[in-house]
């Protein structure tokens, strides 16, 4: 950032001294490092999926553990399929909207966030990445989507209780709250989106959630109460439950 160059800027003019201007940027961004500032915000970017996202304060910094959510849907959405919908609730960065959209670039993506400033992130993505099949709504997950039937919608929603004492720790001090912390011990807004999914998803129609590692067995009844159907549980790379899969009822 600093010198704004690569790794060969560096091989091939090993020499070359930096600027008294360069110095005082590198040492400022240091002292960021040194208060704990996660390294995705003061570089600007982050790695998902073999694809380089911007990042901001504004969103959470991707994890390796929500590509278990990109295997999951990819396994659902056909290849070559253009009739296939899917909406991403809280689409934060647009991570996993983006990553869809890339490796399905036949099916119709929807991505959602109540936050203005999230979403100009994602657009920013978006773009970057050169993806036409999505579109973006500010909305409070379904508040403001219009109506629709979707094939599968997908989330990663704010799941830590609001007590937790992991949300004073490492890179979640910096993170946006409420983008990590639900009310209902953590369940507020899983609750919302299985309830209100049922009323967007087509017969037969998937729904997946990302979830805490210790929230197995509260998400299945969760999902089991809205009556979804052939309910499942998928664990990360830790072998820690994840990922929480269910289906509308098909039409009789």
């Amino acid at each position: 950032m600093t010198l704004d160059a690569d790794r060969s800027y560096l091989r091939t003019w090993p020499d070359r001294l930096v600027s008294a201007e360069q110095k005082e940027s590198y040492l400022l961004l240091l002292e960021e490092r040194r208060k704990g500032t996660p390294i995705a915000y003061i570089t600007g970017v982050r790695e998902f999926w073999s694809r380089e996202f911007y990042v901001t304060p504004d969103v959470l910094i991707p994890r390796p553990d929500t590509e278990l959510l990109i295997e999951n849907c990819l396994k659902l959405i056909p290849v070559g399929k253009s009739s296939f919908k899917v909406l991403d609730l809280g689409t934060g960065s647009g991570i996993i909207a983006i990553t869809l959209a890339a490796e399905r670039p036949h099916a119709e993506v929807w991505a959602s966030d109540n936050s203005p400033s999230a979403l100009h992130v994602a657009q920013r993505n978006a773009n970057k990445h050169n993806i036409h099949n999505l579109r973006f709504y500010l909305s409070d997950w379904f508040a403001e989507i219009p109506p629709s039937s979707f094939n599968l919608i997908v989330s990663n929603p704010p799941y830590i209780a609001p007590y937790d004492a992991h949300l004073k720790q490492g890179d979640l001090r910096f993170e946006p709250p409420s983008a990590l912390s639900a009310h209902d011990h953590g369940l507020g807004a899983i609750k919302s989106i299985a309830g209100t999914a049922r009323l967007f998803l087509e017969p037969g129609g998937h729904l997946l959630i990302e979830h805490g590692y210790n929230q197995r067995e509260a998400v299945r009844l969760i999902f089991e109460d809205f009556h979804y159907q052939n309910v499942l549980n998928y664990t990360d790379l830790s072998g820690h439950p994840r990922v929480t899969y269910g289906q509308k009822a098909p039409s009789p």
